[in-house]
């Protein structure tokens, strides 16, 4: 677990100023770790001057709008070159958006109704959010990307500088209304010593990009913009809380909470297990080579989730056998002997691809996505396939390919055929459309293994977009209803004597994972930072008390009393860490 100790850089000497007292606030913490330091402020995005005055010159405007999207997306990709994997898909795909031709005609239609540049851009930008925001699913996740490139062009048709994280050289808190996925993937951990948002989720980009990048994270923080750059917060990653210029003895409390922390897992290594011997196999979720060779460096027994969605990101045509084959190989070789599962691309009307492009969807979140497309287009599947089966016989990883997106029995049957026939010998399903997982036992029976995908199981149950902050509540996977699914789909995965994992943020939750384990999870996938606290929370309880655990959570009444009641009832050595 990644944790922060306040430094002398800080300001920790110091403490609050005189006459103010500590107050505490409650957010979501999404990666584990304390910090603390003194706040600075995002720039806050840049707006057309309410005066801008109509153009004189529609065409030579357009050119400069035009211009202006170039040169956000050329900024984007000059980026991308100096990250890693996953900020490298996510900053290479906010440069598509920046390219889309259809904003630029959106932009010539506002100059056409008397807009001047930057309001032609912001009026495109939104109405495109809007579109996005009610199509759901994936679009909607696009929104914050989407607007951070109508700020960068404003700004850029108007000659500021753009917005964003201003310099600062002593180790800070970041904080923002809503961190844009290319401000959070370039980040310098060195100075970034934690992040606080007032807006985000669970599943939002910054909430995945902290965890990897081992930064403390709170994310819906009421009223986090309001505070003065300078002042001095305490966060907790594990619990939500932050603390605005805290006395010296909450941030002893915390550095010495770390300190032991940091000992305790210190003790542990290798494969994950109850104290009383349940095997429980702790993996990492990756998304491409950087975190592949990252991840195969740790102590880990593999990988539970390779998104492969990578591989295909701005190509223009399908990549090759050949061409993936490389990519595969690479991502492989830190794993020989170990586990890597592989999730086949998980694409369609909501992810759109220009060589597989399945015509509009009135709800692209609920259409022809993950297996479905490839049911209409077997030709990427197998290949996919070809290309994955070659890299594992090169490399020695102990290669599963599992399908995303399925929801019956026959569509299990025809995923793993097609996987056999293209010489990979285990096939695998995810769990992630309640359908499948009430009947878990008819799926399941028709493959080698399922993985649970938690951040969309709880979505779909709940009937709550994923990246609506406002439902965050109802998308907490401590919904008792949540886990109501995830044990029926457990339940039917021990008839069938199918292994059955968890790929979704939730097993990074200590608390959670065990009550997971106690469900019948054999397997947890997480951010890597996170497997070290998961590793410590199973040592310290037996398999009966996990499922009395599970048991606990399963009869509460929400998901605050869930989390609560769970915490109360599991190991003080493991909770006084928390």
């Amino acid at each position: 677990m990644a944790t922060t100790e306040p430094s002398a850089q800080s300001g920790v000497e110091s403490g609050p100023e005189s006459g103010a007292g500590p107050e505490t606030r409650q957010g979501i913490g999404v990666s584990p770790g304390t910090a603390y330091g003194p706040v600075v402020q995002v720039a806050p995005p840049v707006r057309p001057p309410a005066d801008e005055p109509p153009v004189d010159d529609q065409e030579a405007a357009l050119g400069d709008v035009k211009a202006a999207f170039e040169a956000v997306a050329v900024s984007l990709e000059e980026r991308a070159t100096r990250v890693e994997d996953t900020a490298q898909q996510i900053l290479k795909a906010t440069a598509l958006i920046a390219r889309d031709k259809g904003l630029v005609k959106a932009a010539a239609k506002q100059l056409e109704a008397g807009k001047g540049r930057a309001g032609a851009i912001a009026g495109a930008i939104e109405q495109y959010a809007a579109q996005f925001e009610a199509l759901g699913g994936y679009f909607a996740e696009r929104v914050a990307d989407l607007r951070d490139v109508g700020s960068r062009a404003v700004a850029a048709v108007l000659g500021v500088p753009a917005p964003g994280v201003p310099h600062f050289t002593d180790p800070s808190v970041v904080v923002a209304e809503d961190l844009a996925p290319a401000e959070t993937a370039t980040l310098d951990r060195a100075l970034v010593v934690g992040i606080i948002t007032e807006a985000g989720g669970r599943t939002s980009h910054t909430a995945i990009l902290a965890a990897q990048m081992g930064i403390p994270a709170v994310v819906q923080l009421a009223g986090a913009t309001t505070l003065e750059p300078g002042t001095h917060v305490a966060l907790d990653g594990d619990t939500g809380e932050v603390t605005i210029e805290p006395d010296l003895e909450l941030v002893e409390q915390q550095r010495a909470r770390a300190a032991r922390r940091t000992e305790a897992l210190g003790r542990l290594s290798g494969a994950g297990a109850t104290s009383d011997g349940l095997a429980v196999a702790l993996l990492a979720n990756i998304g491409g080579v950087d975190d592949a060779v990252a991840a195969g460096a740790l102590d880990l027994e593999g990988v539970g989730l390779f998104r492969t969605e990578f591989v295909y990101l701005s190509a223009t045509k399908a990549p090759t056998v050949e061409e993936q084959t490389q990519i595969y190989r690479d991502v492989f070789a830190p794993f020989e002997g170990r586990r890597v599962v592989v999730r086949t691309l998980d694409a369609g009307a909501d992810k759109p691809l220009k060589f597989a492009d399945l015509g509009p969807e009135e709800n692209p979140a609920l259409g022809r996505r993950g297996l479905r497309l490839s049911a209409e287009r077997p030709d990427l599947l197998d290949a996919q396939l070809e290309a994955l089966a070659i890299a594992a016989r090169e490399t020695g990883a102990d290669v599963r390919v599992m399908a995303p997106m399925v929801a019956t029995a026959e569509e299990a049957a025809w995923f793993a055929r097609r996987v056999r026939e293209n010489g990979l010998p285990k096939a695998g399903v995810m769990i992630e459309v309640p359908g499948a997982a009430l009947r878990a036992r008819d799926v399941l029976g028709e493959v080698d293994f399922g993985s649970l995908g938690t951040n969309d199981l709880a979505q779909y149950t709940m009937a709550a977009d994923r990246m609506q902050g406002a439902l965050s509540d109802l998308l907490d996977p401590w919904q008792p209803a949540v886990l109501d699914v995830v044990g029926i789909a457990c339940e039917g995965a021990r008839t069938v004597e199918r292994p059955i994992g968890v790929c979704g943020e939730s097993a990074g939750d200590p608390l959670l994972a065990l009550v997971l384990v106690g469900l019948g999870v054999t397997s947890l996938s997480m951010a890597p930072s996170k497997v070290p606290v998961v590793r410590l929370a199973l040592s310290l309880h037996t398999e009966a008390e996990c499922q009395r655990l599970a048991q606990i959570a399963r009869e509460s009444r929400t998901a605050v009393d869930a989390m609560g009641a769970v915490r109360e009832a599991a190991s003080s050595e493991l909770t006084d860490l928390l």
